[in-house]
């Protein structure tokens, strides 16, 4: 999940827009900064990125229906800041980092801003319909997607501006990990996709151009290999335990295949494999059984204290 830095955005311009789709910045014009970014989903992502980029010196507009799910969002940002700061990670206080982010109930909370990245559930309807809200409420800014899977072009085709609509797909956790996938749409423009590159570098992130493609890279690797962990477990193979201390000390990988399921949530990790079997059609990607049936009886992982492993200070 670690990524090395894209020295170059893909692609170039693919013709011009369709009839009554927003244009983009004319090549060789200086684009508009980015100083205002809304986020949309407030949970484990969406609360990263908006530490993220409020760290960095932009307002956020953080935007969840779920006023609870706000709160827990603001709490875990105030902590990781404070560890941040107790580790001198910070360059500004963390009471002026968390000040600027303003945490809303709205989308409408989201007019004018020059980009929104959404964060919200995997799932493609919910995406698409958020995208065509999104549409109608900002104006020229640009539209970004979390997802890790989801068609960005099709994201972009249920809006007026496909040009404008990128990928970018952040690691959690979202303030320690350098990656971000930068996803160019097939109708995604040049200066939108470079504008994104440098963004991620002034975040501090190691961005990687990739065209838009099921998983991009980072899931259509990694989640084979977590697929295949689990079917090892629901065959006897091994224990959890065992599963994953093969490939930390026979792989040097930080975390076990299963403990990583366990930090992404087991639902996401279901999530992107229906989506690349789908898309893809092929038996690699079909979920194992064990993983539907731990979804099912929401053993989600650290998020809900129980998964491949017990997590006992989640309270579950």
């Amino acid at each position: 999940m670690r990524g090395s830095l894209a020295e170059a955005a893909t692609g170039g311009d693919r013709g011009s827009p369709a009839a009554g789709r927003a244009t983009d910045t004319p090549p060789g014009t200086v684009p508009h900064p980015v100083r205002t970014v809304g986020v949309v989903g407030a949970g484990t992502m969406g609360n990263g990125i908006a530490h993220v980029f409020a760290q960095s010196g932009r307002e956020v507009r953080l935007v969840d229906a779920d006023p609870a799910a706000l709160t827990r969002a603001r709490d875990t940002i105030a902590r990781n800041l404070e560890r941040q700061a107790r580790r001198g990670a910070l360059a500004r206080p963390a009471e002026e980092v968390l000040a600027r982010i303003d945490s809303r109930g709205e989308l409408e909370a989201l007019a004018g801003v020059d980009l929104v990245v959404e964060a919200i559930v995997e799932d493609p309807a919910a995406k698409l319909r958020l995208f065509r809200e999104l549409d109608g409420l900002v104006g020229g800014g640009i539209l970004a997607s979390n997802t890790s899977a989801i068609s960005i072009t099709r994201l972009g085709a249920a809006t007026r501006r496909p040009a404008r609509v990128v990928g970018m797909h952040f690691m959690n956790p979202v303030p320690v990990m350098p990656l971000v996938e930068v996803v160019s749409g097939l109708d995604t423009s040049a200066d939108v996709t470079e504008r994104i590159v440098a963004l991620c570098r002034e975040l501090g992130k190691s961005p990687v151009v990739v065209r838009d493609s099921p998983g991009f890279v980072s899931n259509r690797v990694l989640m084979p290999m977590i697929n295949e962990a689990v079917f090892c477990l629901a065959e006897g193979v091994a224990d959890a335990p065992a599963i994953d201390e093969v490939l930390q000390l026979g792989m040097r990988h930080p975390l076990g295949p299963l403990a990583l399921a366990d930090l992404i949530g087991l639902d996401v990790c279901l999530a992107i494999l229906e989506v690349l079997h789908a898309e893809l059609g092929e038996d690699k990607y079909r979920p194992c059984p064990l993983l539907r049936r731990m979804v099912a009886a929401g053993h989600l992982g650290r998020k809900s204290g129980r998964g491949f492993h017990a997590y006992p200070e989640a309270g579950a």
